[in-house]
């Protein structure tokens, strides 16, 4: 049972390109053949790298021994080639040909093989388990009052600015006028009087 998490993939075997399958074969089929078959066991050895196959390990084994022979043959010869008999030099050469012609037909033949089997590489990757994704929260509505809504609430006042006094209501124009009349009244009284008092003292 799997929990939440990433799945774990299996891991695939990348195949190199084409160009450079070729140029590593080239080289080591080079090698082998300019040093008689001494140096064919670097051709085993890259082989049992690629396939991992115990039968190729064994093989590699089989072509040291055969290389450690034969470099101890050639030294056991002597340095005059006319020295040498035609059975020595006969069993030599089978012994290089034969050496030659089988590492480099076996490496050949077991790494197209190899690289066959995996496919032709291709441009794109291949089609894996898709990463989980991080959790992510849903989105959040926030819900806009309606015109019923609104219609119900009334502007909310402000508690951080202090509420204004109402205005003081300006004096009627009619209290002003009967202000004035008072006025005018009380000067013709007084006017009258001091006129009475200067008509009684002139008697």
């Amino acid at each position: 049972m799997h929990g939440y998490g990433p799945t774990p993939q299996q891991q695939t075997t990348s195949r190199p390109s084409s160009g450079t399958l070729t140029t590593v074969r080239v080289i080591l089929v080079t090698v082998t053949v300019l040093s008689c078959g001494l140096l064919g066991w670097v051709a085993m050895l890259r082989l049992a790298f690629v396939t991992r196959k115990p039968r190729d390990w064994v093989l590699l084994a089989v072509v040291i021994v055969l290389n450690a022979a034969l470099f101890a043959f050639i030294m056991g010869t002597p340095d005059d080639p006319d020295d040498m008999s035609d059975a020595a030099a006969l069993l030599m050469m089978v012994w290089i040909i034969g050496l030659l012609a089988g590492v480099i037909t076996y490496y050949l033949y077991t790494e197209i093989r190899h690289y066959s089997s995996l496919g032709s590489p291709s441009p794109y990757p291949a089609p894996g388990h898709p990463a989980p994704l991080p959790y992510q929260q849903p989105p959040v509505h926030h819900q806009h009052p309606g015109p019923q809504q609104s219609r119900h609430q009334g502007p909310q006042p402000n508690p951080y600015t202090a509420p204004t006094p109402p205005p003081t209501p300006a004096p009627a124009p009619r209290r002003l006028d009967q202000v004035r009349a008072e006025l005018d009244e009380l000067s013709d009284y007084l006017r009258k009087e001091n006129k009475g008092n200067r008509e009684g003292e002139g008697r």
